[in-house]
C-alpha cells in the first residue's frame, strides 16, 4: 500500500477555498478545480517505495498484474482503468456530453486516419475509449444532468416572456419528445450568434428579475454572456444533491457541474464533446450525433445501506462506495483482487498501519488486502470484475 501525492489542477472554473478548506491548509488565492488520484498520463499519481519518487503510472507499467491483478489485466488492458478526483466547482463547468466506447473508437480512429493533431483545438477524440462519469456530493452541489420532458423545458422558456424564446417554445411543444428536443438543441446552436447574444441578454435579465428556478440561468449568463449553452441548458434537469448523494453520467448524456464540492470517479478518458457555456470548441454535427434525447429524471444514486456504502452504476471500469468508521468499532477489511485508491473526506482513520487526513490517499495493489479502522469517512475507487 502506497501513500500518494497527488496533483491540483487550477482550472479557471475552480474553488479557491474548498481544496484547501478540505485539506486544511492555506488558500494560495487561485483556482483549485480538481486533485486527481491515479495513472492518467496527464497528472500521475506519485509514490515513493523507498528508491526515490516515482509515478502511479510507471509502477503499474512495470508490472500490471501486480499492481492490478490478472483479472483486471485481462479486463481492460495493462491500465488503470478509472481516474479519481476530488472536484470543487466555484463557477459552472462547460455544458457536455461524452461517447460511448463504440463511437469513441469510431471517431478516434477516423481523426488519426486524418492526421489531426491531439493537442489540436478542434480535436474531439484523444483517446479511443469512453468516459462514464459520477460525482458524489461532499458539500451541497449543483448540476445539470439529463432532459427535462419538452413540455416542461417549453413552460420554463415561456416563463421568462421574451419573444424571440418563442420559436423555441413552439419547437419543444411538438412531438414525439426526442424530435422536439433535437430540433430545439439544433436551432440554438446554429443560431446567428449575434441574434443568440441578444436573445441570452434577455433571458438573462428576465431571469434574474424573476428568480427562483431561473437563478441558475441567470448565474450562467453571468459567466458566460451571449452563450447559446445559457438557452440550452435550460433544457437539462437541474440537480441539487446533498452530502452522501451522487448522480451517474452515461454516455450521450448532456450535463455540466454548477457549483460544490464532490468526489468524482470516471473511466480514464478525455474524450468530450462540449455543447456550450466554453469559448473552446463546439463540433455541433458531432455533438449531435453524440448526444441522446432522451427526457427523464436524471439518473440520481444514493448508497446501498451496509458497513460499506455501494454506490452501484451500469459500468465495470470503476466502483464507488464509501465507509463511515466510527470511533472504537471494529476494523473494516478490504479483500484483496483488484486495484484500489482509498480517500478519506473527514476524521483522521487509519488505512493500516497509514494514518490518513482530509484529502489524503493511497493507492492498495490488487494482490493487498487492507483494515481501515476510524474515526472517519473513506471513499473507495476500485473495478467491477
Amino acid at each position: 500500500m502506497d501513500r500518494l501525492t497527488n496533483t491540483i489542477r487550477p482550472y479557471a472554473w475552480g474553488s479557491p477555498t474548498a481544496i484547501p478548506g478540505l485539506l486544511g491548509v492555506q488558500p494560495t488565492g487561485e483556482p483549485q478545480a480538481e486533485l486527481w488520484m491515479g495513472a492518467h498520463p496527464g497528472a500521475p499519481s506519485r509514490l515513493d517505495r523507498g528508491a526515490g519518487e516515482t509515478t502511479l503510472a510507471d509502477v503499474i507499467a512495470a508490472d500490471p498484474e501486480r499492481e492490478l491483478g490478472a483479472a483486471a489485466v485481462a479486463r481492460f488492458g495493462p491500465r488503470l482503468p478509472f481516474l479519481f478526483k476530488i472536484l470543487a466547482a466555484g463557477a459552472p463547468l462547460s455544458l457536455q456530453v461524452h461517447p460511448d466506447l463504440e463511437q469513441a473508437r469510431a471517431g478516434y480512429a477516423e481523426e488519426e486516419r486524418l492526421g489531426i493533431p491531439a493537442d489540436a483545438p478542434h480535436r474531439n477524440y484523444k483517446d479511443p475509449n469512453h468516459k462514464p462519469e459520477m460525482v458524489c456530493a461532499i458539500t451541497a452541489f449543483e448540476g445539470l444532468c439529463g432532459f427535462r420532458p419538452p413540455r416542461e423545458a417549453a413552460a420554463l422558456l415561456d416563463g421568462l416572456k421574451v419573444d424571440s424564446l418563442t420559436p423555441y417554445v413552439d419547437l419543444l411543444r411538438a412531438h414525439p419528445e426526442d424530435a422536439a428536443l433535437r430540433e430545439m438543441l439544433t436551432a440554438v446552436l446554429t443560431a446567428d450568434r449575434a441574434e443568440t447574444a441578444r436573445t441570452v441578454a434577455e433571458a438573462a435579465a428576465a431571469a434574474e428579475r424573476l428568480g427562483g428556478p431561473y437563478t441558475p440561468y441567470a448565474t450562467l449568463a453571468h459567466h458566460f454572456p451571449g452563450d447559446p449553452g445559457v438557452i440550452a441548458a435550460m433544457l437539462l434537469n437541474h440537480v441539487k444533491l446533498q452530502p452522501g448523494e451522487a448522480m451517474f453520467l452515461g454516455a450521450g448524456v448532456p450535463h455540466a457541474y454548477l457549483d460544490g464540492l464532490g468526489v468524482e470517479l470516471l473511466a480514464n478518458s478525455d474524450n468530450v464533446l462540449r455543447a456550450g457555456l466554453t469559448p473552446k470548441h463546439v463540433d455541433v454535427p458531432e455533438l449531435l450525433r453524440i448526444v441522446r434525447f432522451d427526457p427523464g429524471d436524471p439518473a440520481l444514486l444514493r448508497p446501498e445501506d451496509g458497513d460499506e456504502e455501494v454506490y452501484d452504476t451500469p459500468t465495470d471500469e470503476f466502483r464507488l462506495s464509501r465507509l463511515a468508521l466510527a470511533p472504537g468499532a471494529a476494523p473494516h477489511r478490504l479483500p484483496a483482487g483488484a486495484p484500489q485508491i482509498l480517500l478519506c473526506t473527514a476524521g483522521r482513520p487509519t488505512a493500516g498501519e497509514l494514518a490518513l487526513a482530509p484529502g489524503e490517499s493511497v493507492f492498495v495493489p490488487a494482490g493487498e488486502s487492507v483494515e481501515l479502522s476510524g474515526p472517519g469517512t473513506v471513499f473507495r475507487a476500485t473495478v467491477v470484475l
